[in-house]
């Protein structure tokens, strides 16, 4: 055995000799702590006398400890001194003094987790050595530690309270804590990109030196934004909007310093001059504007474009300005006098991008005629001509070395070219759709592209190898930008927000679970306890509802699984998909029992009737097929729709099947005759989604139209139409109490309504793509929601909201608050529901609804991320303390 393998065994030995004690004695330890004000916490427990105390403390029933009393003395003693050697011995582990969440320890962190994930008892130690941070400054790195195993283990965390805890130097990546109490906490040199910070108190924190890979979020703009470039020092942030405007950005703080007007049509492309005082823009208004930095004046307007003016670029020594537009030319410009210098003519349609080599002698063009030309700027001349792509090439940029450029197009690919042998070096393939923007960092090391498929990418440009994906945009990346210092990569959409991203942070968590494609369907296990889902990459997923844990994976289809259920009993699993087959699985095993076979076209929806006996599905020919599921056989097809069987569902009584289809009608079937008993017409586009109501007397469903619409089932009338949607309606659920309807949309909203009145009660925000599905867990208050950005999202639906509290001294101040966001209906729109579990390869940073008071909030780069906050719905509270007296505090609510 190597050292190593010791180091392994060694640790995972000294967490054994926990396994048997109480978790209830850690309360007990914890309070004793925090009411003696302990900082030294193993010479404390260490103590003879003071483990008399302990016992004497419990003899008196002071504690939680439901033990029979002549036991207490002895199962005390014993435990207290089962904790103390385990801490003793850990102490002096390498655990208890470096980042256990770094790559030199993967083999030793893997090993362990796999030994203990299933061990309560040592995963309530763990959560008892976070708590000891509080107290202890010896324990903080061994808390940090045991905190990232947590979370690396996806141990429920949401709704605890973990006051005064002091974390550093580890990664808490994804780490979920909903609705927490984390006040006078302390974070030092901790990643935390992907938190889920929904609902959570965050009250008078101190958390520096914070990696985090979305670091801002820039709203301003009113539409899309098509450019952003950084000043030469870093300092600011300037931006070019389709609404017109230029806006200039304050880099630490994300305020907006100035906005620049003038321009009469959208403004395509920003630059700023290499001594930062001049900043050029171009727009659809066919001119060229120079503006002074300094005054936010304009210095000079250009004139000789006859058409869209794309991309403006200054040299390297700022004397020259160049230009490309839709009239195919570029234009040089003296940026002293304004004046036009040289015309390069030799693009066959729009030129959209152009760029300077680092020593000023060459211009890169690239338009729609799908080339990429290089010019001599001296001379005037076009020096070469390069080919390769097959659609407009919409970007270009040189390596701050010049030796090699690289170009964005249409046709969804990257290429590196070799500046001096004009050779195509490497192809990078990866985005969905077209490439808009290229940026190169100053070390050369990485290549930044943004892309109309909404994501940025980020690329190893000497290997030619991916190096990540940012998801975030909910709309076109239209333009990224590093930093001068290359630490920061800011971006900028057609969803009109700029983002600043920390490429650094948590880049170096291994993909988190999650599907590759859409999520077309999801489907709770008949008690609630796991969750199914069916995406685009043909995968079947099983999840463990409390913690998002992969339980398991199916492989099997050969194309998209567009609808899964499960069977009442909960024992066998359905699954539909584009490749025209249904198949049946055993639920416990994960294996297939049955496939059925002789469609003839996809199948977008699967319901088992009530008693298990029977599946139905629906399918883009038109018909509705019944299974017995006991043997596998057909035993009827139901025609009547015209269009292909988008939804199906059976009413809880058993009686009636549902369908909805493309021809625009719902249709309403006998189960026992298997004939056609009704016919719903309504909607003016397709059906997407039906759902019955509990009681069957109530049916919903959902159109491309926009609206959804409840029908009485008995008569076939419309009673009502719930109108609010932007964009096409693709799923509808009832709550299992009947009382709440639940929306999901192309505009990625859910939305829920109030059956009796037919108004809606929230709107829950969060997925960046269409929500494809929607489904009840069965205890109504937890909603699963998929979509097409490849993420799940549990939300969690509660009435009241809940306020975890340990410290009296916050508690009149959060009364006074929470009154005040109540009078103002913030609150209860806010914070009571909430995304509780996201689960996604992407780590998405959440605080939707969280409390912030006072504290501080500092990445590495010194920027406050209190604005970051904001952006995604947390509650910036602040005390005005001009007033000495409490009683008469206001506090204002941003």
């Amino acid at each position: 055995m190597n050292n190593t393998d010791e180091e392994k065994e060694e640790l995972f030995e000294i967490f054994t000799q926990v396994k048997d004690v109480d978790e209830q004695i850690y309360c007990f330890i914890t309070q004793i702590f925090r009411m003696e004000n302990i900082q030294d916490c193993l010479g404390f427990l260490s103590d003879n006398g003071n483990q008399r105390h302990f016992e004497q403390y419990i003899s008196q029933g002071q504690n939680q400890i439901q033990i029979e009393k002549e036991k207490k003395c002895y199962f005390v003693r014993n435990n207290i001194i089962q904790i103390t050697d385990a801490i003793k011995k850990i102490m002096d582990h390498h655990f208890n003094k470096q980042d256990y969440s770094s790559k030199e320890f993967s083999k030793q962190r893997q090993y362990l987790i796999k030994r203990i994930k299933d061990q309560k008892q040592i995963i309530e130690f763990l959560k008892f050595l976070i708590h000891l941070t509080a107290q202890d400054d010896q324990l903080i790195q061994l808390g940090s530690n045991s905190l990232y195993l947590l979370v690396e283990m996806k141990v429920d965390l949401k709704e605890q309270t973990f006051e005064k805890m002091r974390i550093k130097n580890t990664s808490l990546i994804g780490a979920n804590f909903a609705r927490c109490n984390l006040s006078e906490s302390q974070f030092e040199n901790v990643d935390i990109s992907g938190m889920n910070l929904n609902g959570a108190q965050l009250l008078n924190c101190k958390w520096r030196n914070i990696q985090i890979h979305e670091i801002n979020k820039l709203d301003g703009h009113t539409w899309q934004v098509n450019s952003v470039c950084f000043s030469p020092d870093g300092f600011t942030l300037a931006s070019g909007s389709e609404d017109m405007s230029i806006r200039l950005w304050d880099f630490k703080t994300g305020q907006e310093k100035g906005k620049l007007n003038g321009h009469t049509n959208h403004v395509y492309s920003v630059c700023f001059s290499p001594d930062g005082t001049t900043l050029a823009s171009c727009s659809k208004d066919k001119s060229i504007r120079l503006w002074d930095v300094k005054t936010r004046k304009k210095k000079a307007k250009l004139n000789g474009h006859s058409n869209s003016v794309w991309s403006v670029c200054f040299s390297p020594n700022g004397t020259i300005l160049a230009s490309c537009s839709d009239d195919k030319s570029i234009l040089l410009w003296d940026v002293k006098s304004g004046q036009q210098q040289t015309k390069f003519d030799g693009h066959s349609s729009w030129v959209y991008s152009v760029c300077f080599s680092p020593d000023g002698t060459t211009l890169a063009s690239g338009g729609k005629d799908n080339s990429i030309r290089l010019w001599d700027v001296e001379k005037g001349q076009q020096n070469a001509k390069l080919d390769g792509h097959s659609g407009a090439v919409c970007s270009v940029c040189f390596s701050p070395d010049g030796s090699t450029l690289a170009s964005g197009s249409e046709d969804k690919s990257i290429y590196l070219w070799d500046v001096k042998t004009r050779q195509q070096k490497a192809k990078l393939n990866g985005h969905s759709n077209w490439v808009f923007s290229l940026c190169i960092s100053p070390d050369g090391s990485t290549l930044a592209s943004g892309s109309k498929d909404n994501s940025i990418r980020l690329w190893d440009t000497e290997k030619g190898q991916s190096k990540g994906k940012i998801d975030g945009h909910r709309g076109p990346v239209q333009s990224v930008c590093f930093s001068p210092k290359g630490t920061i990569l800011s971006s900028g959409g057609g969803d009109q927000f700029i983002y600043l991203w920390d490429v650094m942070a948590g880049q170096q968590n291994a993909k988190l679970d999650g599907h590759s494609g859409a999520v077309c369907s999801v489907c709770f296990s008949p008690d609630g306890s796991t969750l199914v889902s069916g995406s685009e990459d043909k995968a079947i997923r099983f999840w463990d509802v409390k913690t998002g844990q992969k339980k398991g994976k199916i492989v099997g289809h050969s194309g998209t699984v567009s609808s899964v259920c499960f069977s009442p009993d909960g024992s066998k699993l359905a699954s539909g998909s584009r490749d025209k087959s249904i198949r049946l699985w055993d639920v416990k095993t994960r294996q297939q029992n049955v496939k059925l076979d002789g469609l003839s076209g996809s199948i977008f929806s699967l319901c088992f009737s009530p008693d298990g006996s029977t599946l139905v599905s629906g399918s883009e020919d038109k018909v509705i097929s019944l299974w017995d599921v006991m043997t596998g056989q057909q035993n009827a097809k139901l025609h009547g729709h015209n269009g292909m069987v988008c939804s199906l569902c059976f009413s809880p009584d058993g009686s009636t099947l549902a369908s909805g289809s493309r021809d625009k009608s719902i249709r309403l079937w006998d189960v026992n005759t298997g004939e056609q008993k009704g016919k719903l017409n309504g909607h003016t586009h397709y059906i997407y989604s039906i759902c019955f109501t509990p009681d069957s007397t109530t049916l919903a469903s959902c159109s491309q139209d926009k609206s959804i619409r409840l029908w009485d089932v008995k008569t076939g009338q419309q009673t009502a139409q719930l109108d609010g949607h932007s964009c096409s309606v693709n799923s509808v659920c009832f709550s299992p109490d009947g009382t709440t309807l639940t929306s999901g949309s192309d505009d990625k909203s859910i939305r829920l309504w109030d059956v009796k009145t037919g108004l809606q009660k929230a709107k829950l925000d969060g997925h960046d793509g269409s929500v494809l599905s929607l489904c009840f867990a069965p205890n109504g208050t937890t909603l699963a929601s998929s979509s097409i950005d490849k993420s799940i999202r549990l939300w969690d639906i509660k009435k009241e909201d809940q306020i975890l509290l340990t410290n009296k001294r916050y508690e009149d101040i959060l009364t006074k608050f929470k009154t005040t966001m109540f009078k103002n209906n913030y609150l209860s729109q806010v914070s009571n529901i909430i995304s509780s579990l996201l689960i996604s390869q992407q780590p998405i940073f959440q605080a939707q609804g969280a409390l912030i008071l006072k504290g501080e909030f500092f990445n590495n780069q010194g920027i406050d991320l209190r604005q970051l906050f904001k952006s995604k719905g947390s509650c910036i509270l602040e005390i005005q303390t001009e007033v000495p007296k409490q009683s008469n505090q206001q506090y204002i609510i941003s």
